[in-house]
């Protein structure tokens, strides 16, 4: 990839950067949609970009008002480091606020009879899992379970929850890099960025349908209400 003739590489999610860091060492890659890319050595002489990093305990908190939680199902990928990430963050907030995690591994579809027994299920940035976030929704459904998730794209197809750095945010930052990179800045020269702009979905109608009733203080304080 060093002599394919480009001048800079712009990845999305961590999969892709990781990939690309394995292919050059000197051709700058600028990245966004990362979760905590330091813990990934998503950092160095040619890397840089924007984290994706979210206050998880945030979202349990949030969902944890809409149903009482005991068991929390949470899935994610063993081949994607970042919700491997997400998950030792997550487990971090079990005793302070109470619940214990499910850990759910998907490698090509979930497996609908693992979640069953749990009280909600939170849907980490796992790109296998957002593949198939309709049959994830539709087989929580049957059970009455509510579904969150740490990524966008999955409101609309029922996901009652949803917390997630700004997508906006996320590429204009990345944009500004790829222009200064071209300016003849160094990825070591530019700080690696942290999101500012956290946003907060709630899917009403999906609550509804579940039967469960969401505070004011939550669809309230959501930056978007599906009715």
């Amino acid at each position: 990839m060093d002599h394919i003739g480009v001048s800079v590489i712009v990845c999305y999610g961590a999969p892709a950067t990781l990939t690309a860091m394995k292919e050059t060492s000197d051709i700058p890659i600028i990245f966004a949609g990362v979760y905590d890319p330091e813990s990934m050595n998503i950092t160095g002489k040619n890397a840089t970009g924007i984290s994706s990093t979210v206050p998880i305990d945030k979202i349990i908190k949030l969902l944890s008002e809409i149903k009482k939680i005991s068991k929390l199902g949470v899935l994610f990928s063993k081949s994607e480091k970042d919700t491997i990430i997400e998950v030792r963050d997550l487990k971090k907030s079990e005793g302070p606020i109470g619940f214990q995690s499910v850990l759910i591994s998907v490698s090509e579809h979930v497996n609908k009879d693992e979640i069953k027994g749990v009280d909600a299920l939170l849907v980490t940035t796992c790109g296998v899992c957002m593949s198939g976030v309709k049959d994830i929704v539709e087989a929580a459904r049957r059970d009455k379970i509510p579904t969150a998730a740490l990524i966008g794209g999955g409101e609309d197809a029922g996901i009652v929850l949803t917390l997630m750095a700004d997508p906006k945010e996320q590429g204009s930052t990345a944009a500004k890099m790829v222009k200064q990179v071209l300016g003849g800045s160094k990825p070591a020269e530019l700080k690696l960025k942290q999101p500012n702009s956290i946003k907060t979905i709630v899917n009403l109608k999906e609550a509804k349908a579940l039967g469960l009733d969401v505070p004011a203080g939550v669809s309230g304080s959501a930056d978007k209400v599906i009715q």
